[in-house]
């Protein structure tokens, strides 16, 4: 017995030798504040690891009272945890590695959807990943390998880029910065030239496809994207960044951050240049950036934060106009970069389109914990955006349009300003149709232009707003498994729009009689105002001085939603049901078109009531498998021009809201080392109203107002990611839609200047397919880390069932021959990044080569013309009106961390 008692505490003595204990734990994600699976936790100093499972839990045996555990995971910080004995050490908390500026602002106000939990289908671009990829791309294109996501780069100038969702442009795809929306209130479009200075701040983009789950009523039919920048706890130090790519593009950035004093208070700094000759030719662009985030942190329960941001830029445009574009034809022969506006003036690079603008967003948001189970968050937002976009105006002699080939350069298919400018000073001039020209002078001896026949000038189309709204939500945990949350969102927007003389071109003045409280006005060179950055710096600059030309309006705009949700999770299944309610109120003032005198000038407010109501369930089936629906209803209401027709301050008599029903189902599996997703939905869109090109048999050119479109909206969504071993990683994914319009629609058009060129319009729309995105893309990533510090990236992109953009004139018959579809392609990118440690600093080097190959491949069609009778290119009509994707470009960038 002794013996076998001394044997018993001998095994006993060597247990306790090679296993003190268990420690375990639960990763998380410092910024979503949701479950990290996967995560490498190991025993400093030992080859004892484990992985963290599906919520982001490990347990691991330790052979020591106390000792350090390194956990790690892609695209975060490395963290060492101190244990002292066997235990629970409760939630730790990854740091993004972004080792850059984030904003200060707290995410009271957002929707942040977390995996396995949230019912939507969801994506989250980090900033480790913008850092490495983005280069000299625009921002949008990062999130092309995402599902159902098409971007393109659309003319091509400097922020020019557009994004789809599930075929759904940004009209009706929600953009969000830290839970604020900026679509525009009037027009819906987001412009990211806008924004070009978001790819320095951001600390993740979510994307979130279908209805999402945002609380606000917002304009979410394709989905949400919310840009997050975030973090009061980032630590002092700061970064220097400094890129370089093809076609003269340079940028540098100079960001610092305080870190949180004893105090409370915390700040974040960033000032960064952009600027190139644009690929493109003719696209020259400079622009600024900037970011000033605030915060203090008065005590446990009050939490200020403040933010501003803005990214002045002028840059030169391939088009902004449906009209003034190549033809197929033209690309072929003067070349994919071929810019239809392009040309020089008195030596100078000089274009018909340049757009210049300036929109800061600054915001306070107070977040008032109030009880241990109750927060109050509040944001207070204004936006002041100064700027517009030029283009020509005038009528050559003999109906010469800008776009004629009379002023075209034959051998380069340049604009001749130079030969503009001579006719426009009194020169007799022979144009390049052959015929001599010469302006005649008036009484005075001046030269003057005009819209009808006298010459040619360049216009700025002002598109300018002062915003400003209020977001408020209050939460209450009611018990570990539900909790309630109730808000309102206020907006008041004022858009103004007018036209002001940009360059008259040689000429002594520009006549105009389209003020009726100013007939016959000529505007001289004292009343041109330059489209440049000194236009567009003071946002508070008074307009009145301004000399208006061809239209002055006011748009008015102004919001009041109330909204609630009901949620439910206890770790195996979560659910939610949200209700919002919404009073939208339009106004039209016009200066021109109505005299001072005439109560019509300003019309009353229309007010329309609007709301929505969805919910969803997931269900966690294990720790491997989970499945998800929702499903949620709309009434829209409609945008302001589909409010006020034709640019008068006449009602739309057929005014309705638009009925979006979204339906979606989806399924999860997560082993670890593989990861799946599986989506299917399906929106309904109906009453839509639309504003397409229109050329007329008579060749009246301008726009068809259109009611009661339809669309139908429904696919399947797959994205995987599977960690072959700790060297090579493979990311995928494939979408298929079919995206149709139902039914036909009517509507009427006007040219320019508001005259009636078509009162009867007709689109036969039924089975065309939606075009302006790819149906059908898939995406294959491979990430190859060979040695610590280094990343090198491999990525494949096709884009296919891609059809050209709605105009009105190739559906205006029942035997049409529906939508062009253009050729499908594959596109091939590399990237390559390195960090140095230096002590507690860092250098970070990336490196990309975007469509490696220089493929050559139309990214997108404004007509749909099958046999113009012109000659084909891969089996399209040479007469379509394309813009060719980029072909080769690369990007070098250096960050500096300290």
């Amino acid at each position: 017995m002794k013996r076998i008692y001394l044997a018993m505490v001998a095994f006993l003595m060597v247990a306790i030798a090679f296993s003190q204990g268990t420690v375990s734990g639960t990763v998380i994600d410092g910024d979503t504040n949701s479950p990290l699976p996967g995560a490498n936790v190991v025993v400093s100093g030992t080859s004892n690891g484990v992985s963290t499972d599906f919520d982001g839990n490990f347990s691991i045996e330790v052979s020591e009272d106390s000792g350090t555990l390194t956990i790690s995971y892609i695209g975060f910080v490395t963290k060492t945890v101190n244990f002292d004995s066997a235990g629970n050490l409760g939630a730790i908390n990854l740091e993004v590695d972004a080792e850059e500026l984030e904003g200060v602002v707290v995410t009271g106000i957002m929707d942040v959807a977390k995996d396995r939990e949230t019912p939507v289908a969801v994506s989250t671009i980090r900033a480790a990943e913008i850092q490495e990829k983005l280069g000299s791309q625009e921002l949008p294109e990062i999130l092309k390998s995402t599902p159902s996501i098409y971007a393109t780069k659309t003319g091509g100038g400097f922020g020019d880029g557009r994004i789809n969702v599930r075929g759904f442009d940004s009209r009706n795809t929600a953009i969000m910065v830290n839970g604020i929306p900026v679509n525009d209130m009037e027009n819906g479009i987001v412009y990211w030239s806008n924004w070009a200075g978001l790819s320095d701040v951001t600390t993740a983009m979510q994307v979130q496809r279908g209805l999402g789950s945002s609380k606000l009523a917002i304009s979410s039919v394709g989905g949400t994207i919310n840009v997050i920048t975030k973090s009061t706890e980032k630590e002092q130090g700061g970064t220097v960044t400094a890129g370089f790519g093809n076609d003269g593009y340079l940028k540098t950035t100079l960001a610092y951050n305080t870190g949180k004093s004893e105090s409370g208070f915390a700040a974040s700094l960033l000032f960064g240049r952009t600027a190139g000759d644009g690929y493109v030719n003719g696209t020259e662009f400079e622009g600024y950036n900037y970011f000033i985030g605030l915060g203090y942190e008065i005590n446990d329960q009050h939490n200020l934060q403040f933010v501003l941001t803005g990214a002045p830029q002028v840059h030169n445009q391939r088009t902004s106009s449906f009209f003034n574009v190549a033809t197929l034809a033209d690309h072929l022969e003067y070349g994919t970069k071929y810019n239809y506006n392009d040309g020089t003036l008195n030596g100078e690079e000089f274009g018909w389109r340049r757009n210049f603008y300036h929109k800061p967003l600054t915001s306070l948001t107070w977040e008032w914990k109030t009880s241990d189970k109750s927060t109050l968050s509040t944001s207070a937002y204004a936006s002041f955006g100064r700027g517009g976009g030029t283009g020509d105006i005038g009528v050559g002699p003999g109906f010469g349009f800008a776009s004629s080939s009379r002023y075209r350069i034959p051998a380069t298919g340049q604009v001749d300003y130079d030969l503009i400018s001579r006719f426009n000073g009194g020169e007799a001039v022979t144009f390049y149709d052959g015929n001599e020209y010469q302006l005649t002078p008036n009484a005075n001896g001046e030269f003057i232009t005009s819209s009808f026949g006298d010459g040619l000038a360049r216009r700025a189309s002002m598109n300018s707003h002062n915003w400003f709204g209020l977001i408020a939500n209050y939460n209450t945990q009611i018990n570990d498994y539900w909790s309630w949350d109730i808000g309102v969102d206020l907006r008041s927007y004022k858009g103004i729009h007018y036209r002001r003389l940009d360059n008259l071109l040689g000429a002594d003045g520009y006549f105009d009689d389209d003020d009726i409280n100013n007939p016959d006005h000529t505007i001289r060179a004292d009343g041109v105002v330059d489209s440049d950055f000194g236009s567009i710096i003071n946002v508070f600059k008074s307009i009145d001085d301004e000399e208006k030309i061809d239209y002055y309006n006011d748009g008015l705009v102004r919001w009041y939603g109330a909204f609630g949700q009901l949620e439910y999770t206890d770790g195996v299944v979560s659910a939610f049901v949200q209700g919002g309610i919404s009073q939208q109120g339009f106004k039209r003032i016009d200066y021109f078109t109505y005299l001072d005198s005439d109560p019509q000038q300003e019309t009353d407010w229309e007010n329309i009531l609007g709301g929505n109501i969805k919910g969803g369930l997931n269900y966690n089936i294990n720790q491997a498998n989970n499945v998800f629906f929702n499903a949620g209803y709309y009434s829209k209401q409609p945008l302001f021009d589909a409010v006020y027709l034709d640019f008068v301050n006449e009602l739309n008599p057929e005014l309705t809201n638009e009925k979006v029903l979204g339906l979606e189902l989806g399924y999860g599996l997560n082993l670890g080392d593989f990861r799946t997703k599986i989506n299917l939905y399906r929106t309904s869109w109906k009453d839509r109203f639309v504003r397409v090109g229109i050329e007329t048999p008579a060749g009246d050119e301008g726009n068809a107002n259109i009611n009661g479109v339809e669309q139908i909206h429904q696919g399947v969504e797959i994205e995987a990611d599977y960690r072959a071993s700790n060297v090579v990683q493979f990311r995928g994914m494939i979408s298929l839609g079919d995206w149709e319009y139902s039914g036909n629609a009517n509507g009427r058009a006007l040219d320019d200047d508001r005259n009636v060129i078509d009162p009867n319009v007709t689109l036969y729309l039924d089975g065309v397919k939606v075009g302006d995105a790819a149906q059908f893309t898939t995406n294959l990533e491979m990430i190859v880390r060979p040695i610590e510090n280094l990343k090198l990236s491999a990525n494949l992109y096709n884009a296919s069932r891609l059809y050209a953009f709605l105009n009105a004139e190739d559906f205006d018959s029942p035997d049409n021959d529906g939508s062009l579809r253009l050729p499908s392609y594959t596109l091939f990118d590399f990237g390559a990044y390195y960090k140095f440690n230096f002590g507690s600093n860092t250098i970070g080097i990336a490196a990309n080569l975007n469509n490696a190959f220089d493929t050559e491949y139309i990214a997108e069609s404004l007509t749909n013309t099958f046999d113009g009778g012109n000659g084909r290119y891969n089996g399209i009509d040479t007469s379509n009106k394309v813009f060719f994707g980029f072909g080769r470009t690369f990007n070098i960038s250096a960050r500096y961390s300290f």
